[in-house]
């Protein structure tokens, strides 16, 4: 089950020629998996001041295959593709709706760390959790 999130491009989401610049799809990634993760009750901030710990994105790979352009209405999808101990590893998309033509996809591994040290640590067993739950 994937988590879908609305996503309008905006003139300072394209570039020279008129489309969406690459690098902002990954924005866009940010976005959902953050609001995906508010879905299932995980608020990022609310975990760094109670846990010391943070997500962090540490390593990507995205597949251009079509372009957005001007006042697309796009749909970013984030949905679980594995779970480890310190990982998760988030496979994404973006869709130009009502079509649902896929423009972009790819994963995304987002690591817990120690947010004052930067160093790999577990993820608390709560948004393990929390996560499973929903999927």
């Amino acid at each position: 089950m994937s988590f879908a999130f609305p996503v309008r491009v905006y003139w300072e989401d394209t570039d020279a020629g008129g489309i969406v610049f690459y690098a902002n799809y990954l924005k866009f990634f940010e976005r959902a998996r953050t609001e995906w993760l508010r879905s299932v009750g995980v608020s990022q901030s609310v975990l760094r001041a109670q846990t010391g710990g943070m997500f962090v994105v540490g390593e990507t790979a995205v597949r251009f295959l079509q372009p957005a352009r001007l006042d697309d209405e796009l749909i970013i999808t984030a949905r679980l593709a594995s779970a480890g101990r310190a990982s998760l590893l988030i496979e994404q998309r973006a869709l130009r709706g009502p079509d649902t033509t896929v423009l972009a996809e790819g994963t995304i591994r987002i690591g817990w760390v120690d947010a004052a040290t930067l160093r790999p640590a577990r993820i608390p067993p709560v948004v393990i959790e929390s996560i499973l739950r929903t999927t």
